[in-house]
């Protein structure tokens, strides 16, 4: 029966696995969605209305996928107070291949030479923008499995999402999450409640090994969305009708059993169209609905509708877009903060979405809520899964000490530095004509990267990249820190035994510290 779990194993399982502590990196640069619109010469509101896009983050030469890895979990481990032999389980989900043996990972690996501890399991995910997800699958699976012997697991999701000339560039972006999991977690996974849809499409790929760009067919890419959320929203209502019922309780799942609901997003109009569709499921669902009040009011005229047929319905859109306005403001609107200023970071969308609800709600604002992740990967793979937030939101609680680690995202991003159009396009130019050069020095400069980010210093004759990591004191020489094969990078400085076999919670320290 879906959704149904032995007893036995259940009780024997870690308690409350899921996210503990979570870190975001984006680009210390940006382009004006506005500015981009008069640059490429559309209509005012194209970008900034149609896709609902205020900003776009984007790297230069200086930043690969490896270098924003390793940005993102240094951070994340420094920021937790982690020594890296407390990790025993690092998997990346990315779509932004570098090199088409050699794992993004094994790189990682670097940042645990000084730790000594090899003993460390996962590689790379890839399936577009769902590789993050299923990583992150893979770490909660690792975590409830017999394979765990006691340690963290980190999951990184990094992507550099570019386009060429035309209507998709500005749906690009930039970033990386990495997340780290175990037991006791503030954000847990509730068991058995996945709703997955995997299906054959050409959608979005990149069959071009030489270059960056995707091949989109964007009008597939949207129907391709939609019909996964609609097939996920089901398999999910069934799976948590069916373990309501083994608790005795008789009810439908809607909206209304979330507090929270988070998605994917290749642009915010998207997010807003999803939640709409989520509430014509519920309509369609729905055996009797009221349309003369409620939130169904008015919608009387769609009840005959067949859902396949509605996703380019402009009155179906209109019409349960208007609807579910107070659902959108209450449920979604806060997760689009991260995509909204940086765009498409493709494998950490979804997590970033996530990271901007907690970066803007209190601890006690959060407590006991059921938030609904909704992860999509062109091709094409999707799932809809909820996390329960912990009831525990007391000062110096790990709810708390999570949201103190990101509450300080809004002011991040209004510290990146503001560029032109011609820049940004000069920028993408030079990334395409350098893409996957050998014995190449990158042009971009150091000094526009924040403190204590990782960046590509040289490509090597044989294609081996080199990385240093600038100094979080402005005043140090910015190569000090320089990452070749041969050298060690300094190990946090608490060290944390593994997490012991007890009921007790992991304690892990996250504060607001440099970034």
């Amino acid at each position: 029966m879906p959704g149904s779990l032995p007893a036995v194993s259940e009780a024997a399982w870690p308690k409350d696995v899921g996210i503990i502590a979570l870190e975001v990196y984006v680009p210390s640069q940006f382009v004006e969605q506005a500015e981009l619109e008069e640059y490429d010469g559309v209509g005012s509101g194209k970008y900034t209305v149609g896709l609902g896009q205020a900003r776009m983050g984007f790297c230069s030469d200086r930043e690969d996928i490896s270098s924003l890895c390793l940005t993102v979990v240094q951070r994340l481990m420094e920021r937790s107070g982690l020594s890296y032999d407390s990790v025993g389980r690092l998997e990346v989900g990315t779509e932004t291949i570098i090199d088409k043996s050699k794992s993004t990972k094994t790189v990682l690996m670097q940042l645990f030479e000084e730790s000594g501890n090899t003993d460390v399991e996962g590689v790379d995910t890839t399936n577009a923008c769902y590789g993050g997800t299923a990583a992150l699958f893979n770490a909660v699976n690792w975590v409830e499995s017999s394979s765990w012997d006691g340690r963290y697991a980190v999951v990184v999701a990094g992507d550099i999402a570019v386009y060429s000339t035309g209507s998709a560039r500005p749906t690009g972006g930039a970033g990386a999450v990495a997340m780290l999991v175990g037991p006791n977690a503030p954000l847990a996974f509730e068991r058995g409640l996945r709703g997955t849809h995997m299906q054959h499409a050409y959608d979005f790929y990149k069959p071009d090994m030489v270059s960056e760009y995707p091949v989109v067919d964007g009008k597939l890419s949207i129907q391709c969305y939609l019909s996964a959320l609609d097939r996920c929203y089901s398999v999910f209502r069934s799976k948590i009708h069916a373990q309501w019922q083994r608790e005795g309780v008789e009810r439908r799942c809607s909206l209304e059993d979330f507090g929270f609901m988070v998605f994917h997003s290749p642009y915010c109009k998207l997010v807003q169209k999803s939640l709409a569709r989520l509430m014509l499921n519920d309509f369609m669902c729905h055996p009797s609905p009221n349309t003369e009040s409620g939130p169904f009011s008015g919608l009387e005229a769609f009840r005959d509708v067949k859902i396949e047929d509605t996703y380019f319905d402009r009155d179906v859109e209109k019409a349960f877009m208007k609807a579910s306005s107070e659902l959108f403001e209450n449920k979604t609107k806060a997760s689009l903060l991260i995509s909204n200023q940086n765009g498409n970071m493709y494998t950490p969308s979804v997590y970033g979405c996530l990271a901007s609800v907690l970066a803007q709600h209190t601890p006690e604002q959060l407590a006991g809520q059921r938030i609904g992740v909704f992860s999509y990967g062109s091709g094409f793979a999707a799932t809809l899964y909820s996390i329960r937030v912990t009831q525990d939101a007391t000062p110096g609680s790990a709810l708390d000490k999570m949201v103190s680690s990101l509450c300080d995202l809004p002011a991040r991003l209004d510290s990146r530095r503001k560029v032109s159009p011609g820049v940004f396009a000069e920028n993408m130019k030079l990334r395409e004509e350098t893409h996957h050069l050998a014995n190449y020095i990158p042009q971009g400069s150091v000094e526009d990267l924040s403190p204590g980010t990782w960046y590509l210093t040289r490509v090597d004759e044989k294609h081996r990249r080199q990385y240093a990591r600038r100094s979080m004191d402005d005043h140090r020489p910015l190569e000090a820190a320089l990452l070749a094969a041969a050298e060690h990078i300094p190990s946090p400085l608490k060290k944390m035994p593994r997490i012991p076999t007890t009921t007790a919670g992991p304690e892990v320290l996250v504060s607001n510290g440099d970034h």
